[in-house]
């Protein structure tokens, strides 16, 4: 035996569900936290042929430049590393930055070229950045990239996990700060929050969640009790 199907089940069924849907999907949208636009911070870069920059994955701690490298840094909001992040924005040889210091024995010479980024990188905490720079290092030939930038920027300023705050004492506040897509810094808005928020479901939308499931079980049983 084939059953015909219930059009009137199924118009009571949309008359209820489909403003119900309408309501959960505003709370999902309620409940979904603003994303990051990405983080203030010093990237790290490596110059390459033709003045081509590539990021270091190695922190500059670690990192031992060749004679003859080329150590690029960009202060700019950018995502959490990776070739995403600014690049500085002027190509630069070793042999342009590097001609009027002559090599050394005992020593290696390393080009340095730091570019402060944009009154915007810098956000409102921080003052107009300095221009774009260049200095050229020779120290010991086991020097890493850290002690070659002390060599040329001081002061330099580090955090107690050892992330590179400042270079040449720029930026005078902040370390890796999370900013928002309206360019603030999300720290800011993380206290603003109710205790609790972001650690877990939100309790809001597991309620209009509820809700919306035995709203729609009682229209499911009402229909059917016309039908019968």
């Amino acid at each position: 035996m084939r059953f015909a199907p219930d059009t009137r089940t199924g118009r009571a069924l949309g008359a209820v569900l489909l403003p119900l849907l309408g309501v959960l999907v505003l709370l999902v949208s309620a409940a979904s936290p603003a994303q990051a636009a990405g983080y203030r911070y010093w990237s790290f870069w490596r110059g390459g042929d033709g003045g081509a920059w590539a990021y270091q994955r190695q922190g500059p701690a670690i990192a031992v430049p060749p004679d003859g490298a080329v150590d690029g840094w960009r202060f700019a909001v950018s995502p959490d590393g990776g070739q995403e992040a600014a690049k500085p924005r002027t190509a630069t040889r070793f042999d342009e930055v590097c001609a009027a210091t002559p090599a050394q024995d005992g020593h290696k010479r390393v080009a340095v070229v730091l570019d402060f980024g944009t009154a915007e990188d810098g956000g409102a905490s921080n003052a107009q950045p300095p221009g774009q720079r260049t200095a050229c290092a020779s120290v010991a030939p086991r020097a890493t990239s850290a002690e070659v930038l002390a060599a040329v920027a001081p002061p330099l300023r580090y955090d107690s996990n050892g992330l590179l705050c400042a270079i040449a004492g720029y930026p005078k506040a902040g370390c890796g700060d999370q900013v928002d897509a309206a360019g603030g810094s999300a720290e800011a808005a993380k206290t603003a929050e109710p205790a609790g928020h972001g650690s877990g479901p939100d309790l809001g939308l597991v309620a209009g969640g509820a809700l919306v499931a035995v709203l729609a079980g009682g229209a499911v049983w009402q229909a059917r009790r016309r039908h019968s």
